[in-house]
């Protein structure tokens, strides 16, 4: 409905009828005696009213309870008030302006500046409306867009998710495992995220990129698709020719993931190319394949490389028979399996039952 009434309110007959008289030509008019009768009127015709004229002094309630009012139920920003009063306080002029008041008109009235007042002001507030409902319209095509796009992301991770579990699970084929290895690696990688997350607030872990984490995990392994059988399979111990061999499946699977595998989720193949290459790296800087040392090494790659390490001794392997859980706990706690962050150490004798639990949940036996 368009906005084409003038409400004034205001005590005095006289001053109702001089108003009226400069706008009827343009306006519907709306007449009040007071402000508990203006209110009223106010909120019966509210979506035609273009304006209100509204005296200071009136009986019954006068300018500023009706303000007070208008403010509370948020009136006040959608229609311009137009105070009018014979008097110049400049406090009576502070409070209104507090309240939102856009103008005063000071009587006795000069019809042709009233006029071009109140007329600048509609339409002020005119368009700041239709601007308003721009805005609006523009915000809910981008929120719309924008789940668009949120849906074909996620659409695009599930697919990104299939192939990873697909190649990885290659992985496991031709390591002659039975694939849980990798459901292994993800669920002792969140056991422990979970718990440096609050053990270990340093490290900036949120339930998000725990979660973004363990799945991550899947691609630790996936360079070992590049390993020749007769060494990948190989039942006794690895020549150092060999063992060269083995080593670049860390820097080789992070090349495949930069070249191959697409993914629109920057952290998430961030997490992948850094576990990918960096889970052989030791906290004392001995492991490969760029010698990293400390917190050189990510904490995902560092938990990543923990979990690797514990399940590749409690599991079956073509070269070995597997330890008892304590027995790879202890071995790990004590070293004999390279250097480990204290930080990481403390968190894995934390969820230490955790593990051993997963291990026999997920057990290939």
């Amino acid at each position: 409905m368009k906005r084409n009434t003038i409400l004034i309110v205001e005590d005095m007959e006289t001053n109702r009828m001089i108003l009226a008289e400069i706008f009827k030509d343009e306006y519907d008019i709306l007449e009040a005696e007071n402000g508990k009768e203006g209110l009223a009127l106010l909120k019966e015709n509210y979506s035609s009213i273009a304006a209100v004229l509204l005296d200071v002094i009136m009986p019954v309630m006068d300018g500023f309870e009706v303000l007070e009012q208008l403010s509370r139920e948020d009136l006040i920003s959608k229609i311009p008030i137009i105070m009018i009063t014979g008097e110049t306080s400049v406090e009576y002029e502070r409070r209104g302006y507090e309240y939102g008041v856009v103008e005063y008109i000071h009587k006795p009235y000069h019809a042709p500046v009233v006029k071009q007042m109140v007329k600048n002001n509609i339409d002020l507030y005119a368009y700041k409306t239709r601007l308003e409902s721009m805005v609006k319209m523009q915000t809910a095509e981008l929120e719309e867009q924008n789940e668009l796009l949120k849906q074909q992301a996620e659409k695009l991770n599930s697919v990104n998710d299939a192939m990873i579990d697909a190649m990885s699970n290659i992985v496991e084929f031709r390591n002659m495992e039975s694939g849980l290895h990798v459901k292994r690696i993800r669920v002792f990688t969140k056991a422990l995220a979970e718990d440096i997350m609050i053990r270990f607030p340093e490290y900036g872990l949120t339930p998000h990129k725990v979660d973004v984490i363990s799945k991550a995990a899947a691609m630790h392994d996936i360079g070992k698709i590049t390993v020749p059988d007769h060494i990948l399979l190989k039942p006794g111990r690895l020549t150092p020719e060999e063992f060269e061999v083995i080593k670049q499946h860390t820097s080789r699977g992070a090349e495949m993931i930069a070249s191959f595998v697409h993914l629109d989720d920057e952290e998430y193949f961030n997490y992948c190319y850094d576990i990918c290459r960096h889970h052989h790296e030791r906290f004392d800087g001995r492991g490969y394949p760029d010698g990293l040392s400390g917190d050189e090494i990510d904490i995902a790659a560092q938990m990543v490389s923990l979990a690797d390490v514990f399940d590749a001794l409690v599991a079956k392997r073509v070269y070995k028979e597997p330890f008892e859980k304590e027995t790879a706990f202890q071995m790990i706690v004590n070293g004999e399996c390279g250097k480990f962050s204290p930080k990481l150490l403390d968190a894995f004798a934390g969820v230490k039952e955790k593990f051993f639990q997963l291990a026999t949940d997920y057990s290939e036996a």
